[in-house]
């Protein structure tokens, strides 16, 4: 049962806009199929039941009998018309008891999304892309927001239509967050909720939003890098990391700098999918790496996007399952939406000349996103990238505190036999995940993608006599760019400036996000650098007690429900 509540004022004579919303009653006074007749509903559905049963029964066996006789069918008696009236009575029965709750939902439903209007401050809807305006002011809930959040509590409004219904995110997040409050009965006062951009987010990056959470961005450089110097942004809540890779950046630049090369740029994504028998998976495979068939399908594929570029499609088979793993440029963007797309269109082509094949999932692993995996460490995913630098010994023992030859045996005792001995899948490295995730979070990457980006191993060779050191780092699956998700924000679009890669390098596509791949890799050459050396010298713990530890006692700022 429903009914409308608050009268909606004319919008001419208040300047208070119209609330107008549906509400439910309680579950227990929803109607019910047997609320005309004076039985248990328990005993009108096995009244019902039965005379279902035992009119079809009847009529059947009736009808059998007719054909056997030639008897026509359209001569009924009074106990076939008392059976067909049992029948239709029955079905309309059963049908009204367990469709009626599909319909109430549906109506539910339909008034939830399409009948309910808010307050709305703003007549436009949230834009999708960042605005410059700067955030409105923190207010007082008004009587109209305070009837929206109790609906909000007690579940008469979605919690996630509030953008779309009042057009004011910022404006939905204070509701969602005053309402979250008062159902858990737990503040969030250490929750920043001014000073954020929420239309930016909108459809793209968060859904639900009540705040945001601040991460403080250290600066460490300048790096140089392949000539230039770039002041890489890293945003982290572990001390001396930042300090760490700075001393790597200072000791680079004092030895010449670095060289980077990206080995190889393409982007997967692997669907499954499965035939009658294991030869008729095999027989799409032979198709799919056939070389005189890859033009059609790379045709199929690109057209789904204009910086789209399909290079290659690998498969593997396990019984009748059949996964493919296709590669392509993105340009620059990271490229997940973009290479799921292209690989729709050849699925849906490969669906004409193999009818019989059945798709299992867009993505069957064998891709393979943010999971450890070897197809990864060995074929490459994203941006796959080498770089090297030559650290002179005195910048050795002045800066880095130690020798070349007792970073050249940590690095083989550590780095490549103990990673060897805890079974490591591209984790020979000292700490190439802490660098790599700090930049992502600065620069608005995925950063869930570390665990495959941060794929490394770490060489050193003492060079020139022994005299200096050679150290380089290989990371075969870098996932970057610098267009879309993230990348927008304003925060994470300032980092992506700073470095000089923000946006679309519209001379060569794809060459900022393959620019940010190589200042990753170098990054990660510093603080390997770096750590080695605090390592090799045993000054590793005393740094951190003298700069990773407050000296503020932080129970006294906590809340006292805390």
């Amino acid at each position: 049962m429903e009914f409308r509540r608050r009268t909606i004022s004319n919008p001419l004579r208040s300047s208070t806009p119209a609330v107008k919303f549906s509400t439910k009653t309680d579950t227990s006074s929803s109607v019910q199929a047997s609320d005309a007749l004076p039985l248990p509903i328990r005993h009108t559905n096995k009244l019902f039941s039965a005379i279902f049963m035992v009119s079809i029964y009847y009529l059947m066996c009736r009808w059998r009998d007719k054909i056997r006789t030639t008897t026509p069918l359209h001569l009924v008696t009074l106990s076939e018309i008392s059976a067909i009236v049992g029948f239709i009575a029955s079905l309309i029965y059963l049908i009204s008891f367990f469709g009626i709750a599909y319909v109430q939902s549906f109506i539910s439903s339909h008034d939830d999304e399409d009948d309910f209007i808010l307050p709305c401050n703003t007549p436009a809807p949230c834009p999708l892309v960042c605005s410059e305006k700067p955030p409105l002011p923190a207010a007082p809930l008004s009587g109209d927001d305070e009837e929206i959040v109790s609906a909000v509590v007690s579940g008469k409004i979605p919690s996630y239509i509030l953008e779309s219904r009042l057009g004011d995110c910022r404006r939905a997040a204070e509701i969602r967050r005053e309402a979250i409050s008062r159902i858990t009965g737990r503040g969030m006062e250490g929750l920043p909720l001014d000073g954020f951009d929420y239309d930016s987010i909108l459809g793209q990056c968060c859904e639900m939003p009540v705040g945001y959470v601040q991460l403080p961005v250290g600066i460490a450089g300048p790096l140089l890098l392949n000539g230039k110097e770039y002041f890489v942004p890293m945003a982290t809540t572990e001390g001396c990391l930042v300090a760490s890779t700075n001393r790597g950046c200072k000791a680079i630049a004092a030895s010449d700098g670095a060289v980077s090369v990206v080995l190889k740029d393409g982007m997967t994504r692997a669907p499954v999918v499965r035939f009658a028998t294991a030869k008729r998976a095999a027989e799409l495979k032979f198709f799919l790496e056939d070389p005189r068939n890859f033009e059609t399908l790379a045709i199929v594929f690109d057209s789904s996007s204009r910086f789209a570029k399909l290079q290659g499609i690998k498969c593997s088979l396990a019984g009748r399952n059949l996964y493919m793993r296709f590669c392509c440029r993105t340009g620059d963007a990271m490229g997940m939406n973009m290479v799921s797309k292209g690989v729709q269109n050849v699925l849906d082509c490969l669906q004409n000349d193999f009818p019989d094949m059945d798709v299992i999932s867009i993505s069957g692993n064998f891709c393979s996103d943010k999971k450890p995996a070897a197809v990864n460490w060995i074929e490459g995913r994203g941006k796959s990238v080498v770089c090297e630098a030559i650290i002179k010994g005195e910048i050795v023992k002045k800066v880095l505190k130690t020798s070349v030859s007792a970073l050249v045996e940590l690095n083989v005792i550590k780095n490549l036999a103990g990673s060897a001995v805890a079974g490591a899948l591209g984790g020979f490295n000292a700490h190439a995940s802490n660098i790599v995730t700090a930049i992502y979070i600065a620069t608005g990457q995925d950063p869930a993608q570390n665990v495959e980006s941060s794929h490394c191993i770490t060489m050193m060779e003492a060079v020139n006599d022994n005299n200096d050191l050679h150290i380089s780092v290989t990371m075969p699956s870098i996932e970057v760019g610098t267009v879309g998700g993230g990348t927008q924000l304003a925060s994470q679009s300032a980092c992506l400036n700073l470095l000089g890669v923000k946006g679309a390098n519209l001379d060569s596509p794809g060459a900022n996000a393959r620019l940010l791949a190589t200042i990753v890799a170098a990054s990660v050459l510093a603080g390997e650098l770096s750590l080695m050396s605090a390592l090799a010298s045993g000054q590793l713990v005393k740094s951190h007690m003298k700069f990773n530890r407050s000296n503020r006692d932080m129970s006294k700022s906590l809340p006292s429900d805390s």
